[in-house]
């Protein structure tokens, strides 16, 4: 058979073309979204502390990880502060920055370049640590997307969790590309 009568094969016994299909849309109510991020993002490795007003956050990290000493604070402190710890940025055990945006179904929070303070902070850290607050939480990833302006910001980047793999040898590995852990402060 020749190139051209394989490719006439192929013409002829093409399915007709069919509208894509609408985009899924997971819809909790808004009472569900909380529940429904939280469950996301404890089933991918992370954790959740809720806490009614920003007043507790430095309290609440510093009670959470009492041995470490390199905590970097870019939510209760200015980049200038903590300017010394950016110069030896491996070294910074915990780093505590603002997300922009949550997602419910996947447990995704969204940083932007100057929410990260510098692009490798959030995958140096050893432990990272999101303040995010309950009404920035939306229900799906196309609803994130839409309200995401990429043009403002040269970097921007959705966390879910740990770092993980189970690439090699089927053994998962937590901490392998970024931090080890993921701890979210939910505010509100």
């Amino acid at each position: 058979m020749s190139r051209q009568q394989i490719l006439d094969a192929i013409r002829k016994n093409k399915p007709a073309s069919v509208a894509a299909p609408a985009s899924f849309q997971y819809l909790p109510s808004a009472e569900d979204l909380v529940p429904e991020f939280i469950g996301s993002l404890e089933r991918v490795g992370g954790a959740v502390i809720g806490l009614k007003d920003r007043n507790p956050i430095a309290a609440t990290v510093q009670e959470q990880y009492l041995h470490m000493t390199r905590i970097a604070d870019f939510v209760n402190h200015s980049r200038n502060s903590n300017q010394a710890l950016l110069h030896d940025a491996a070294g910074i055990e915990v780093a505590v920055l603002e997300g922009r945006l949550g997602v419910a179904e996947n447990g995704a929070i969204w940083l932007q370049e100057s929410d990260c303070i510098s692009r490798a902070l959030p995958f140096i850290t050893q432990h990272l640590v999101l303040v995010l607050e309950k009404s920035k939480i939306v229900n799906t990833m196309h609803t994130a997307c839409a309200q995401i302006d990429t043009t403002r910001e040269g970097f921007g980047v959705f966390i879910a969790g740990p770092s993980k793999t189970a690439d090699i040898e089927q053994s998962l590995v937590i901490g392998a590309h970024g931090a080890k852990s993921l701890l979210v402060l939910l505010i509100g």
